[in-house]
């Protein structure tokens, strides 16, 4: 059956993304940029990872929200599962929670906006997916409230100036998570290029009456 043979395809493609982001998500960027030093706000993670809003839209645009909900729950056992077993356990529940309700806000969001101009669905979508996953994420894995998950990363709570900028000081993991989902936003904007490259080849089906 065409839906079943598009399910697994969209899942083999979320696995592979989130099993690299998972992997790249150790290596920090190197360099500075404007005097920043890159590897204290970026890692290649969060380059790939917004390539799962991209894997869900594409899903949820062909087949709707059902479908892609199951290509994002095989992602989750993909990632929970890598992640608890090559990290600390409270970076894996913070990762697993995040990607998990990060894209059903991403489905709900596109689903709502999917007969809008072709571009709006798949922006709202990830922008608003990508903020919830970034707070999510970075407020589970280090912020002392969290600490229920796991011991606290003292380097991560250290005072930092905020993305390098002298005058302001937060814990370091506000600048990794605002350096992240800088990142992310870059990546959902350039996202829109092949999302609307491919419209033409993967249309809704026609029960969905969707653009």
């Amino acid at each position: 059956m065409l839906k079943n043979r598009y399910f697994y395809l969209y899942a083999l493609m979320m696995t592979a993304v989130v099993v690299a982001s998972n992997v790249l998500v150790q290596y920090p960027l190197s360099g500075t940029l404007a005097g920043i030093n890159l590897a204290d706000i970026l890692t290649w993670g969060a380059f790939t990872y917004p390539v799962a809003f991209l894997v869900t839209d594409l899903a949820n645009r062909q087949f709707g929200p059902g479908l892609a909900r199951r290509v994002v729950l095989v992602g989750f056992v993909a990632g929970v599962g890598l992640s608890w077993f090559t990290a600390p356990h409270r970076i894996a529940i913070a990762s697993g929670s995040a990607f998990l309700i990060g894209q059903f806000l991403d489905i709900t969001v596109f689903n709502r906006l999917r007969r809008q101009a072709w571009w709006q669905a798949p922006l709202a979508g990830s922008l608003a997916g990508s903020a919830l996953d970034t707070m999510m994420f970075f407020s589970f894995a280090f912020a002392p409230l969290f600490v229920v998950f796991g011991p606290n990363d003292p380097f991560a709570l250290e005072q930092a100036p905020i993305l390098g900028v002298m005058a302001t000081e937060a814990p370091r993991w506000i600048s990794w998570a605002l350096g992240d989902f800088s990142a992310k936003i870059t990546v959902g904007l350039v996202m829109l290029l092949p999302y609307g490259a491919l419209m033409s080849v993967l249309r809704p089906m026609p029960t969905l009456n969707a653009r």
